[in-house]
C-alpha cells in the first residue's frame, strides 16, 4: 500500500496546500497529522492567544478534511518522534511537509530527515509560507537583501508560483481517531480574539477585498478607521496562503500598497534565514544605549504611560491579541527611542500576546524601529503627539480603547495633562511618563 503521512506545520488549510496536494496525487492513501510540539509551545508559541487560535484552526482543518473523506490526527510531544510514531502506526512509507525555512523549521526538518532515513521513509518537502522563498532572490554580492526597496523590486519582478490543486477527496485509511482538543488555549486568552481557521480567514479576506482594498492606500494608517486587512494571524498559521492573498488582491490602485505589506513578510524572512540570531541579537549592534527601568517597562506593558495613543495601542493588544500596524510603530518607538528600553523586552511582550507573532516579522519590525535593524534611518523617533494628530485626529481610536478618556472631546483626548488639576484627578489616568514638552520641537 502506497500510503503517506502529511505533516501539517505552518500550513493549516486544505486549499492551495502543495504538500497535501502532492501526497493526494502521488499516494493511494493519506494520513493528515499535526503535532503540538511541547518544546515549541514552551519557548514562544504557548501563549493563551496563540493556543486558542491554533486549536480553532485545527478544528476547522479537521472539518475540512472530514468533508473530503479524511480527518486530522493530532498528537502532543516531540514533533519528530510523534510523526515517526504515526507513520509506523499506519504503515506510511513517506512523509510530506511544507518547506518552511525558519531556523526552528530547518532544525526540525534536519532531525526529521535523519529519523526518516533510519525508518526508510521518504521525506518530501513542497512549497512554503513565503511568496518568494528565502534565497530565491539575492543581491549581486550574495547573502540577503539588507534594505527593503531593492528587495521589493526583485520580489515584484518575480512571477507568482502556481497554485496547488485543492483535493476534492482525500483517500484515508480506516481507523483515524476522532479529533480531541481542549475547548480553548487553557484560559487567559484576550476577550476579543479573532476566530481561527481557514474558513474564518477566507471570510475575512473576502470582506477585505469587497470593502476595504480600494481605499487601502489612503486609509491603512487610519487608526480609528481600522481599515487594515487583519489577515496576519491567518497568514502566520498558514490558514491562508500568502500567494493566494496576493493574487486575489492584485487589482485597483491600492493593490501595490497592499502588496508591499506582503513583501515585508518575505523581506524579514530572508533576513532571518541568513541571520538566524536576529531574533535575539542586534542586527546592527549599538552598544551602551539601553536603560534598566522596570517601572517604565511595566507602565508601557499595561498601557499606563500617560500618552493616550500609546496606551490605546497597548490596550488593543491586550483586548484583541492584535494591534494596528501604525500603533505598533508608535508604541515601539516610545519604548526604545524615548524610554531607551531594550527592544527585546518589547518583542517578548508582543510575542506573548500577538496572534500573528511570527519570529521574523516580530524581531525584524522591532529592530527596524529600535534602530538596530534594517531601517536606513536608524535615528528616527516617532513623536506620539504628531502621530496622534495625523492618524487619530478626532481621538476616536483612543476613546475606543482608553475608557478613562472616553468623555474628552476631539483632539483634547490626546493631551489630558492640559486639563485643570481637578479634572485630571477625576479621570484617574496617569501623568505622562516623560515630560510632553520634549515633543513640542519635534
Amino acid at each position: 500500500m502506497r500510503r503517506a503521512l502529511v505533516l501539517f506545520t505552518c500550513d493549516l488549510r486544505v486549499r492551495d496546500n502543495a504538500a497535501l496536494a502532492a501526497a493526494v496525487a502521488e499516494r493511494e492513501e493519506v494520513i493528515p497529522a499535526f503535532v503540538i510540539d511541547e518544546r515549541l509551545m514552551a519557548r514562544r508559541c504557548g501563549s493563551p492567544n496563540r493556543l486558542a487560535f491554533l486549536y480553532e484552526s485545527l478544528r476547522d482543518l479537521d472539518g475540512s478534511l472530514r468533508a473530503r473523506g479524511a480527518g486530522l490526527v493530532v498528537r502532543r510531544g516531540d514533533v519528530v518522534e510523534q510523526a515517526i510514531a504515526i507513520a509506523r502506526r499506519f504503515r506510511a512509507r513517506a512523509i510530506y511537509v511544507s518547506a518552511d525555512t525558519s531556523p526552528y523549521a530547518q532544525a526540525r526538518r534536519s532531525r526529521l530527515a535523519r529519523a526518516c532515513d533510519e525508518e526508510r521513509l521518504e521525506l518530501l518537502a513542497h512549497g512554503g509560507p513565503s511568496i518568494l522563498e528565502p534565497g530565491a532572490a539575492t543581491p549581486a554580492g550574495g547573502g540577503h537583501y539588507r534594505v527593503f526597496t531593492p528587495y521589493w523590486r526583485a520580489w515584484r519582478a518575480r512571477g507568482l508560483p502556481e497554485a496547488a490543486r485543492t483535493p476534492r477527496r482525500i483517500p484515508a485509511p480506516a481507523g483515524l481517531p476522532a479529533l480531541r482538543l481542549p475547548a480553548s488555549g487553557g484560559g487567559g486568552a484576550s476577550p476579543e480574539l479573532p476566530r481561527g481557521g481557514e474558513t474564518a480567514g477566507r471570510e475575512r479576506l473576502s470582506r477585505f477585498l469587497a470593502s476595504r482594498l480600494d481605499s487601502y492606500a489612503e486609509r491603512h494608517d487610519d487608526l480609528a478607521g481600522d481599515a487594515t486587512s487583519r489577515l496576519s494571524p491567518y497568514l502566520h498559521f498558514g490558514c491562508l496562503p500568502a500567494r493566494a492573498v496576493l493574487e486575489r488582491s492584485a487589482r485597483g490602485p491600492a493593490s501595490e500598497e497592499f502588496a508591499r505589506q506582503l513583501c515585508w513578510r518575505d523581506f524579514h524572512r530572508q533576513v532571518l534565514a541568513d541571520r538566524p540570531d536576529m531574533a535575539a541579537h542586534d542586527y546592527r549592534p549599538r552598544p551602551g544605549r539601553w536603560r534598566h527601568d522596570p517601572q517604565a517597562l511595566a507602565a508601557w506593558r499595561e498601557g499606563l504611560t500617560g500618552y493616550p495613543l500609546v496606551d490605546a495601542g497597548m490596550r488593543q493588544l491586550a483586548r484583541e491579541g492584535f494591534m494596528h500596524n501604525r500603533a505598533r510603530l508608535i508604541v515601539a518607538s516610545l519604548l526604545t527611542k524615548t524610554l531607551r528600553i531594550d527592544w527585546r523586552h518589547g518583542a517578548a511582550h508582543f510575542a506573548e500576546l500577538l496572534c500573528d507573532a511570527d519570529v521574523a516579522n516580530n524581531a525584524g519590525n522591532w529592530q527596524w524601529v529600535a534602530g538596530t535593524g534594517n531601517d536606513t534611518r536608524p535615528n528616527r523617533v516617532l513623536n506620539p503627539l504628531r502621530q496622534a494628530r495625523r492618524f487619530d485626529p478626532r481621538g476616536d481610536y483612543v476613546r475606543r480603547y482608553v475608557p478613562e478618556l472616553a468623555d474628552l472631546d476631539g483632539r483634547a483626548v490626546h493631551e489630558p495633562w492640559r486639563l485643570r488639576p481637578a479634572e485630571r484627578r477625576q479621570l484617574r489616568y496617569p501623568p505622562p511618563i516623560v515630560n510632553p514638552d520634549r515633543w513640542q520641537t519635534r
